[in-house]
Formats: C-alpha cells, structure tokens, sequence
C-alpha cells in the first residue's frame, strides 16, 4: 500500500511541476488514476467483503478519462496549433 501511495505523490508532484506541455499533465493525471485503481485492487483481494464493483467502475472512470483527455489534447492541438499550457487563454 506504501508503493501505491508513493506512486500517487509523485504523479501529483509530477502534475504540479510539468506545466509546459497539455501532454505531460494528462499522463500524470492518468498515473494518478492509475495508483488509485491498484491501491484498491489490491485492498479488494485483502478484504472478502470489499465490493469488487468499485474497483470496476473506478477502471471505468479510468479509461473515459484518458480518452476524453487525448479527445481534448487533438482539438486543443488542432486550434492552438500546439500543446502548450502557456498559449491556452482562459478569458
């Protein structure tokens, strides 16, 4: 479980840190997503009466999330021309 939490505190330092590419900051997003869907599959084979399903649907979540971020990454890339955080306006 301590591997777990260590993965999930570099990509979140990761995620803090890289903020020059739109790339960079979905696959620690992802790592992140990642970290949490292991931890509680792993807590799952521990406990018999953990419900399987919310590591299923925690899985779910997973993949509509890396999809709709390589969905955003090709239109941001196609409008701005590249993936830069710093070119993005937010007003």
């Amino acid at each position: 479980m301590m591997t777990m939490t260590l993965i999930f505190c570099i990509a979140l330092l990761g995620l803090g840190l890289a903020q020059t590419h739109l790339l960079s900051a979905l696959l620690c997003l992802e790592m992140m997503m990642l970290a949490l869907y292991f931890g509680l599959g792993q807590t799952a084979l521990l406990g018999p009466d953990y419900p399987l399903m919310i590591a299923l649907i925690l899985l779910t979540f997973s993949a509509c999330e890396a999809s709709s971020g390589l969905a955003l990454l090709v239109l941001i890339s196609r409008s701005h021309g590249s993936d830069l955080l710093a070119s993005f306006n937010l007003s």
